[in-house]
């Protein structure tokens, strides 16, 4: 702290205006608190103002009948499916969009051909621009990927588009969409149906990266070995068309995920017979593909303590190590659901466990995993237990889970969601000795993952919003509820949603506003992710708190359930159902790439002039005594020089016993008029004042890094106690660059320092100016001993050339 005394406490008041001033130059102030009504689309009978649906609101409905042939040796299915789509708009529609994601991976796709060699992305990691005297990289991975797109015929093959009627549509296929024109306009409240047949050869998923697809065990003891199969983007599915978009016909280039419409599926899937599925929906015809005792198994499972087998571990081990050539079909049927996925292999494991979940709308949820050997004990003691302990969490902050099963699959795909089935893909290793085992970094990827893809089911799969134009809307708000889930299981394994999780980010030079179309994102992950994670974290815990947070999520959850909402839905229920003015906090986290870096700059500890004379003159040459000397005079002191004064003491004069201090009765008479001059509600203030000898301090603040947040402070004092103390984001309103608060504390209460979010709670990207008075920075410095002969390596040719050739037979150990 500064220790100063001034004439009048009213200077209080320019010290803080003179901080504000050197940070503010004329013509660059920046309103962070204005209106976000500007932003936004204005509101009306579709989406109300409040952010509630209106009135008028409405949504398509699109219904599917499929019956698909999985042919596994050919890793190829082919199908026909019946598509009845319900106009209910206002408009009426000349065409329909369908959407052909298998299109996407297509050599000739707008996906592959700007993918970009070394940029930064999805694609980045696997190429890498040659950089001075070194080359350009190609990664194994890429290779693959390239060789498989040349060695299999990619993407959907059509047939036979045709109306109820059996007359042919026109169509036009663009990409990886495909316009369907009709015959006459389609009328508001009307119905049009058409099917289809379609073919295309399943994607290897390691190979390829692709959300779905297969993968290939080749050391299984079954001759050829086996596969897993994921099916997902496996349809040709009408678009969705909105009242904020019209068609949502931007293609799918990779990242932005789905947009989607709500309706009725009825799915037939022809497999092996030895094959188990697992699939979105209610399986229709258990008697002729479940066995008695899977059948008995499964009734148990409804109210075990622990998840029980359906299909045992030796049972799957037996199985895939066998093979048929006859199939069965699995019948399944879903209701009012937004897409649909499924997993069909032999090596499936399946366990069950019934959820009690209460309520009106799904009691009971069955919980199930389905998993090869390579899953192993990861698997069986965790997989089921964390798909309930997802629900349980996240019906507390939404709505109840409304689904009859709720089902994770381990495959080649390290995590995905569609409605009541997750893709994921963390697994045990095999050792030499024929044990499994798994690290705990894998199995906190399986809590970490399982909750995450579980909890889609809410967040986008309920909550229907638009992935591809703003990813956040499912993968920030559901990481944020994750995180909460997480913490609930175990606060030890770092689930990356704290605020300090996401500084690296928001200090870097690669950050994007979180409102960015997903395909333009730099860095998803953070983006996406964990920033709004953590912005939701902090406007729960540190802004709203969590009595006003929780009501209003838990209103925009139940609002948009079976709907579509956009961000404008998102921040205008946040306000209105909390009842805090919260633009600043939208515009600042979400618009802009500000971060967080609030220094403490002074701290100037005041005390309060009594205006006596008698008083504060005395005080004031107290004040100049005790300053330093002169380095001059201290050494002529050493030196023994005689003063000419000291040397000349007759010669004297009123200076010589008087000085600047001296109390003049002008003075005394100046202070006489000020009382005077006072009316009795000032001169009792002042006098109160002067008696409690209370301590006033003015703390500066800099915003160094743009984003206005509340202040956090822990203030410690000389007796050792700490208080806490929040100023909130409105103090930088008039001054979003520089501000200044006053804190008086009692006499005998004196601050020792001032810590700003001490506990980390804001994201703050520099804790090392957030002390005052500033701190030694701690960090490491580590000792090494430099290497001879590092300057310039040489192969070694004689020695090389005589080592011996090893046997590829027996074995080369893996890095």
């Amino acid at each position: 702290m500064i220790s100063r005394s001034i004439a009048s406490v009213l200077l209080l008041c320019a010290l803080s205006t003179s901080h504000s001033a050197i940070q503010q130059t004329k013509g660059d102030f920046q309103d962070k608190f204005r209106q976000l009504e500007e932003v936004l689309p204005t509101p009306n009978d579709y989406r109300n103002a409040a952010g509630e649906p209106g009135k008028e609101y409405w949504q398509q409905k699109v219904d599917y009948n499929i019956d698909i042939t999985l042919d596994e040796d050919k890793r190829r299915i082919s199908g026909t499916q019946t598509v009845t789509y319900t106009n209910n708009s206002p408009y009426r529609l000349k065409y329909l969009w369908v959407q052909l994601e298998q299109n996407r991976f297509k050599k000739d796709s707008i996906a592959e051909r700007s993918a970009a060699f070394g940029g930064i992305g999805r694609r980045g990691p696997k190429t890498q621009l040659p950089s001075g005297d070194k080359p350009a990289r190609i990664s194994m991975a890429e290779l693959r990927r390239n060789q498989f797109y040349d060695d299999v015929e990619i993407g959907y093959e059509l047939s036979d588009i045709v109306d109820s009627n059996g007359n042919a549509l026109d169509f036009i296929v663009n990409g990886a969409q495909m316009r369907i024109d009709l015959p006459t306009p389609l009328q508001s409240g009307e119905s049009f149906e058409y099917s289809l047949k379609y073919a295309y050869n399943v994607l290897e998923e390691n190979a390829v990266v692709a959300r779905a697809g297969y993968e290939h065990f080749p050391d299984d003891v079954r001759k050829g070995g086996n596969d897993i199969f994921l099916f997902a983007q496996w349809f040709p599915r009408v678009a969705a068309y909105s009242d904020y978009e019209a068609w949502h016909n931007k293609e799918f280039l990779g990242r932005g995920e789905f947009t989607l419409e709500f309706g009725d599926y009825d799915v037939k899937m022809t497999v092996p017979a030895d094959h188990i599925v697992a699939s979105t929906g209610i399986l229709q015809n258990p008697d002729d593909v479940l066995t008695q005792t899977q059948k008995e198994r499964l009734k148990k499972a409804e109210t075990a303590k622990r998840p029980v087998f359906v299909v045992t571990a030796a049972e799957a081990l037996a199985n895939e190590a066998q093979g048929t050539s006859k199939s069965k079909t699995w019948h399944f049927n879903a209701v009012n659901v937004r897409d649909f996925a499924w997993a069909s292999s032999r090596k499936f494991m399946w366990d069950a466990k019934g959820f009690d979940q209460g309520g009106d709308v799904q009691p009971l949820v069955m919980a199930m995993s389905y998993f090869p050997k390579e899953g192993g004990e990861l698997w069986r003691k965790y997989s089921t237990e964390s798909v309930i302990h997802a629900m349980e969490v996240y019906s507390r902050y939404t709505f109840d889970y409304p689904y009859p099963t709720s089902i994770s699959v381990n495959g080649p795909v390290g995590g995905m969601e569609y409605p009541m089935i997750t893709f994921n893909g963390p697994r045990t290793k095999l050792n030499k000795d024929d044990t499994r085992t798994y690290t705990l970094a894998e199995k906190r990827f399986l809590l970490g993952v399982v909750i995450h893809e579980v909890g889609h089911n809410y967040f986008p799969m309920i909550v229907n919003s638009d992935e591809r134009q703003w990813t956040w809307m499912d993968e920030g708000l559901n990481s944020f509820l994750d995180g909460v889930a997480g913490r609930e299981w175990d606060p030890q394994i770092p689930w990356g949603v704290e605020p300090r999780d996401i500084v690296p980010y928001m200090k870097s030079n690669v950050q994007v506003p979180i409102m960015t179309q997903s395909d333009s994102v730099l860095k998803l992950g953070p983006n996406a992710y964990t920033k709004p994670a953590a912005a939701l974290n902090i406007l729960r815990e540190v802004i709203l708190g969590r009595e006003l947070f929780d009501f209003a999520f838990k209103e925009y959850s139940v609002r948009w359930q079976d709907k579509r909402p956009t961000p404008s839905d998102f921040f205008r229920t946040m306000e209105e159902a909390s009842g805090v003015d919260l633009d600043w906090f939208w515009r600042g986290w979400f618009y802009t790439t500000d971060h967080v870096d609030i220094s403490i700059d002074r701290v100037y500890k005041l005390e309060l002039d009594t205006l006596n004379p008698e008083i504060d003159l005395k005080r004031r040459r107290q004040e100049e005594a005790d300053e330093p000397s002169s380095l001059f005079v201290e050494r002529n002191k050493q030196e023994g020089r005689k003063l000419w004064v000291d040397l000349n003491k007759d010669i004297k004069d009123f200076y010589d016993t008087h000085d600047r201090f001296t109390v003049t009765n002008k003075d005394r008479n100046k202070y006489a008029q000020m009382l005077e001059d006072l009316d009795p509600n000032e001169r009792k203030a002042l006098e109160r004042a002067i008696k409690e000898k209370q301590n006033y301090y003015v703390m500066n603040f800099s915003n160094l890094g743009g984003l206005v947040m509340p202040i956090l402070l822990e203030l410690t004092y000389t007796n050792g106690k700490k208080e806490h103390l929040e100023l909130p984001a409105e103090i930088w309103r008039r001054s979003p660059k520089a501000v200044s608060k006053l804190l008086i504390t009692d006499k005998g209460k004196e601050l020792k320092s001032v810590v700003v979010d001490a506990g980390w709670e804001t994201a703050d990207v520099d804790v090392n100016n957030n002390h005052y008075p500033r701190q030694i920075i701690s960090s490491r410095i580590e000792a090494f001993k430099k290497e001879k002969g590092k300057k310039r390596v040489s192969k070694d040719l004689m020695h090389e050339f005589e080592t011996k050739l090893k046997d590829p037979k027996k074995g080369f150990h893996k890095k």
